[in-house]
């Protein structure tokens, strides 16, 4: 008998081990996307390459400007949005210590020392001294029996959903890393258009010269002098403009690198920032590339476990509770066997009837899982798309660039050919203004296609992830670098 009672006990240990590894969470799997072979838009900077061609320690380093790399490292030790980032993927982490507590027994334990009085006149009472002292030491342990599941899914929607925020922080970081890319390069296109509209100016003074002269010797009229001082004071005008459209982008650069915009300057800096060629692979990679990809990826999967969750709520909740300690009327010997209590068993909570409760957050859970997966589906045709707009940039202002260069040359022969004939009595004051205005036109052209060039190069890197991966989503509770440097800079 002793035996069977045995074997009947280990079957029921066994049943009750194999129902703790059950979970109603559906199988997951990543939704399905259009995925193309290759990109539509080829060019010198789309050659297929492998995935880790973008440097991983500093993206920006592939142009070669020191000042640009110094903003980018200021920016992640102090940029604001990107410190809110951070705090709130610890958020995150600290949630999933949370819920994996839950797998876990509670202890609890108390100590109740009491004086009481009873009621003379208190009904049915039986004796015993009106005043009297109750003594109580106690400890309780509590454990879940997580048969269904609910606990487990909880832990791994937890998981799933620090993880997206890793994922978060890391998009955060290369947007703010690419945003100061694009307005540092903006800055400088601003120094090439100062420098080219201080050297018009001069020009157009030399004219205004010229021309006040010639009148001066009765050769030309006062149109022609006039017309040359309102060329000069347009491209004055045109120059503080210019300079006010810097300093307003300088000011947004402060606000990035978390500095003051009132105690922070930029020195003028005109030489040229090479065009890298950038790896763009093939579109295969990119959804291991994209933080924003891999956040709204574990978004899916944490939606699909608390499916698991929604389902466990309509199973009994089994708790196991043991509780004892000692109680008595006198503190001396109350640590003894007489004094002793105890309570071992389980508790059983099941609802009858919640007006469809349940029935509800099962169904809200199925269709927020259907909104996470037509959410990373749409991040990834937008991903798709982002590439496919900078190769088509890069490609198509690479051939214009070479066409406004085209045209600024001819501009200064029309230049250098009108001023002659003017000089020589040829042609009218007219004549020179135009052609002098063709030229600025085609100048600044040239400086505000190679300014988007860059620009789209820039985006391009972003498109792409900026050298990410979804390898750094293995260890949720690993820190990312940023939050050492943070510290260490607060630390200072």
């Amino acid at each position: 008998m002793a035996k069977h009672g045995s074997m009947k006990t280990a079957c029921a240990l066994a049943a009750t081990l194999a129902c703790a590894a059950c979970s109603f969470a559906p199988d997951y799997t990543v939704p399905a996307t259009p995925v193309a072979a290759t990109y539509k838009t080829t060019g010198p900077w789309s050659a297929a390459q492998p995935a880790d061609q973008l440097r991983r320690d500093g993206w920006w380093k592939i142009y070669g400007d020191p000042q640009l790399d110094d903003l980018e490292q200021r920016l992640i030790a102090h940029n604001t949005d990107l410190a809110a980032a951070l705090a709130h993927y610890s958020q995150a982490l600290a949630f999933v210590r949370q819920t994996t507590a839950a797998e876990y027994p509670t202890l609890g334990a108390g100590f109740s020392p009491q004086r009481d009085r009873q009621s003379e006149n208190r009904p049915l009472r039986v004796g015993g001294p009106n005043d009297y002292n109750t003594v109580t030491l106690d400890a309780e342990v509590d454990y879940e029996v997580d048969l269904w599941g609910r606990v487990r899914d909880s832990v791994k929607a937890s998981r799933d959903e620090a993880q997206a925020t890793k994922a978060d922080l890391a998009s955060v970081q290369l947007s703010l890393e690419v945003q100061l890319a694009n307005a540092y390069v903006k800055l400088r296109g601003y120094d090439d258009q100062t420098l080219l509209l201080t050297q018009t100016v001069d020009a157009y003074a030399k004219a205004l010269d010229l021309t006040q002269q010639l009148h001066g010797g009765g050769i030309v009229s006062g149109l022609d002098v006039s017309r040359a001082k309102t060329q000069l004071a347009s491209a004055k005008s045109a120059l503080s403009q210019n300079i006010a459209e810097r300093a307003l982008d300088e000011h947004a650069i402060a606000v990035l690198v978390g500095e003051s915009a009132s105690e922070f300057s930029l020195p003028q800096n005109t030489a040229a920032i090479p065009l890298p060629v950038i790896p763009a692979g093939v579109p295969s990679t990119l959804l291991q590339r994209r933080p924003d990809i891999a956040a709204a990826e574990r978004r899916v999967a944490e939606a699909n476990e608390k499916i698991g969750v929604a389902k466990a709520a309509f199973y009994p909740q089994i708790v196991l509770s043991v509780q004892g300690g000692f109680q008595s009327a006198l503190y001396s010997g109350l640590i003894s066997a007489p004094n002793t209590f105890w309570a071992i068993g389980p508790q059983i909570a099941q609802f009858i009837f919640d007006g469809g409760l349940r029935r509800a957050k099962l169904e809200a859970a199925k269709a927020a899982t259907d909104e996470a997966g037509a959410q990373y589906r749409g991040v990834v045709l937008a991903a798709f798309q982002q590439v496919e707009d900078n190769l088509t940039l890069l490609n198509d202002l690479g051939t214009a660039l070479g066409q406004q260069r085209d045209a600024a040359d001819a501009a200064q022969d029309a230049v250098n050919l009108s001023l002659n004939r003017y000089k020589q009595g040829a042609v009218g004051y007219l004549d020179v203004v135009q052609a002098q205005t063709a030229l600025l036109e085609s100048q600044r052209s040239v400086i505000d296609i190679q300014t988007r060039q860059l620009g789209a190069d820039v985006d391009l890197v972003r498109a792409l992830g900026g050298g990410w991966s979804t390898d750094d989503l293995r260890s949720a509770d690993a820190m990312p670098a940023l939050a050492s440097n943070t510290s260490t800079d607060k630390a200072h």
